[in-house]
């Protein structure tokens, strides 16, 4: 029998499904559940089990792991008479790694306090790539003890694990990571048209702008949807826009200004109204193409 502590998963899409099978490859035992049946066979296939309701698969758990899309579904799988909270044990850890707003996770850990249940609030950042490779950023928020017990399970999922501070303070980070890589993505977007319309040989111009000041991971993972203009999913605009309401809507909770960001968001905005939230978030670079009458290639 594993010495591990038994994980129940909630939550199976483009991030969820790799990050429970690295668990699986690390000796985990792993229940999940998720609303798409060829998701819980991935999930078998890897050598979990798939079980057929939240509450069968948290029932027995040492610790739930939730990576749902938004504040909605963090409190639909938490609440209620189906929920986490009606069917784990006291005593479980529940981490709720999807990105929500801060007041949502301080609300879920109040919550759960109260059944004895102890809660994190662990959001991350990497994308579909960074679940696969298992190099996350780990942003934490909660009881430095219940961090403690969760860092192995952590460190198993992401490179980089740290502890903001108390509950909310890891959903507050992530915002403003979401807030960083949108101004980010933007940027890229705005030099690729720059440099395409300018005649300038693409591929190396952001080689040598990747390997100067200007480089950052956004680059590095993203210059090829760029230069092949691939937007196949690996964040989808979708999100990016609920990200950019939670960090717009925080920031001005605490008075903070974000000018640049409130453009941004903007922009993300738009380009979902124009059809475009499935996209990857790299499809910025759509927006800007069409302010510049812009053809790839042109």
């Amino acid at each position: 029998m594993s010495s591990l502590p038994r994980i129940g998963w909630i939550g199976l899409g483009i991030m969820g499904s790799p990050m429970a099978e690295n668990l699986l490859k690390a000796g985990y035992t792993v229940t999940g559940y998720t609303l798409e049946r060829h998701k819980l066979d991935r999930l078998a296939a890897a050598g979990g089990t798939a079980a057929a309701s939240v509450a069968e698969a948290v029932r027995d758990a040492d610790v739930v792991i939730t990576m749902v899309p938004a504040s909605p579904q963090v409190e639909a799988v938490a609440y209620g008479p189906d929920g986490v909270l009606a069917h784990a044990r006291p005593g479980t850890l529940l981490i709720d790694m999807s990105s929500i707003t801060p007041q949502t996770s301080i609300d879920l850990a109040e919550a759960a306090g109260r059944l004895g249940i102890r809660v994190l609030d662990a959001p991350v950042s990497g994308g579909e790539a960074g679940a696969v490779e298992a190099v996350l950023s780990i942003m934490a928020g909660g009881a430095q003890a219940d961090f403690d017990a969760a860092r192995p399970i952590l460190e198993t999922l992401g490179r980089t694990v740290v502890r903001c501070g108390p509950h909310g303070s890891g959903q507050t980070v992530k915002a403003a990571n979401q807030l960083i890589v949108a101004v980010n993505i933007q940027a890229c977007a705005e030099a690729v048209v720059f440099l395409e319309k300018s005649g300038v040989d693409l591929a190396a111009a952001l080689d040598v702008l990747n390997g100067g000041l200007a480089g950052s991971t956004v680059l590095t993972r993203k210059k090829d949807n760029f230069r092949n203009r691939d937007f196949a999913p690996g964040f989808r605009i979708d999100l990016h826009h609920k990200d950019m309401g939670i960090v717009t809507d925080a920031a001005r909770a605490v008075g903070a200004a974000l000018p640049v960001g409130t453009v941004v968001a903007g922009l993300v905005a738009a380009l979902r109204a124009q059809g475009d939230g499935g996209l990857d978030h790299s499809a910025l670079l759509r927006g800007v193409e069409r302010l510049s009458g812009h053809t790839a290639g042109a």
